[in-house]
């Protein structure tokens, strides 16, 4: 197997924590955003929307997406479980990393789009939804800070994807739009120290 990555990529970098996680290490071809070589034809042959990340098998079958790649390891090896271990325990964990993409991540990377000196130039920038969902970004942690009481992950009662998925949107919360957890919301804070002390955190 062979994982093609980006560099500071927030995907990509669920991806790889989820394989430090397993204990599994592959190859890893890292692309970055200037030089664009995922945007390049060879690339494209793997996968015509040129994003990242993309898990290339030994047969040369292509997964893309990255919760699709996280499946298929998954399967692949169980221990440790981070979709669960029971119908139950997977449909939790499926319903908040699926909040986590949807209420966390994405207004994440739309302020980082939209307000980020970064992508002048790069991507057509629409201010006012940056703005709009750097709002909607203070308002969830507060969310998740109330969700997080008396619970020491966020789907189940050991670190999950969804635990990855969230993991990743605050790191970029914190470092590229400077959001930081607020003193008000001790909950999230324990759950962020706990997380981002973890060996996989930096993978």
């Amino acid at each position: 197997m062979k994982l093609y990555s980006l560099k500071n990529g927030v995907n990509p970098r669920r991806v790889r924590i989820f394989l430090a996680e397993k204990r599994l290490s592959i190859p890893i071809e890292e692309f970055d955003m200037e030089t664009a070589g995922h945007k390049a034809p060879a690339f494209l042959a793997r996968n015509p929307l040129g994003t990242l990340p993309v898990l290339e098998l030994d047969d040369g079958t292509v997964i893309a997406e990255s919760v699709a790649i996280c499946r298929y390891v998954e399967e692949m090896i169980p221990e440790p479980p981070l979709f669960g271990r029971s119908a139950l325990e997977r449909a939790q964990v499926e319903m908040w990393n699926r909040r986590m993409e949807l209420e966390l991540l994405l207004p994440v990377i739309d302020v980082f789009v939209h307000t980020h000196p970064f992508w002048v130039g790069k991507r057509r920038q629409i201010g006012e939804w940056g703005a709009a969902r750097r709002e909607q970004v203070a308002e969830r942690l507060r969310w998740l800070d109330r969700e997080l009481e008396g619970r020491p992950f966020i789907a189940v009662d050991r670190y999950s994807i969804a635990d990855i998925t969230a993991q990743v949107a605050l790191l970029t919360a914190r470092g590229a739009l400077k959001l930081s957890i607020g003193e008000d919301q001790p909950n999230l804070a324990r759950w962020w120290a706990s997380v981002s002390t973890r060996p996989t955190a930096r993978a």
